[in-house]
């Protein structure tokens, strides 16, 4: 009978020692996204009219309006942002850097601009942001447009096209705050 008590007694001590498996943590926010390149096909005519930025409670969006279809578009994690066809590095801050290049013009037929960029190293004010820290033009070339993000890490990010309004679409990259 002692025995017997002492079998229970160790395989129930055992239980108390060994700690539980621990539970696998939630995404951040529910975020799903990776940091690998996404990309979409195409090219088209329809100009880049403008770029913004926003703040949302899980991440920074940027967004790239265009004045018809998004003609496709490249998204993706760069040790250094750089020009089309000349290589030329363009700084941005933080951590790491986001290459957007979307494949629609900034000039149009006769090399004049769609929309008029005041400051190409400061493209849109992200003082204050969690993640981004600088929005920089890299340029224009054979009906492509590169920009960049310069982001305070390596963070999951997605991309989604939407259309409107009217004629118009957008080409938006969402980056998370953290993992």
């Amino acid at each position: 009978m002692r025995r017997a008590f002492l079998s229970v007694v160790l395989l129930v001590g055992t239980f108390l020692i060994v700690p539980a498996s621990p539970a696998t943590a939630a995404p951040y926010c529910g975020l799903v996204w990776g940091s690998l390149q996404e990309s979409a096909p195409g090219l088209a005519q329809a100009g880049v009219a403008g770029v913004r930025t926003g703040r949302h409670a899980c991440y920074d969006r940027f967004v790239v309006d265009i004045g018809g279809d998004v003609g496709g578009y490249t998204v993706r994690y760069v040790d250094e942002v750089t020009q089309d066809a000349s290589g030329y590095v363009i700084p941005t801050r933080g951590g790491a850097s986001l290459q957007v290049t979307v494949n629609n013009p900034t000039l149009d037929y006769v090399l004049y601009p769609y929309f008029f960029i005041d400051d190409s190293a400061e493209m849109s004010e992200v003082t204050g942001y969690r993640t981004f820290r600088q929005v920089v033009y890299a340029g224009t070339f054979e009906g492509y447009t590169s920009l960049g993000i310069g982001v305070r890490a390596r963070l999951p990010f997605r991309v989604l096209t939407l259309d409107g309004p009217g004629t118009s679409s957008r080409l938006v990259v969402d980056v998370a705050h953290r993992w």
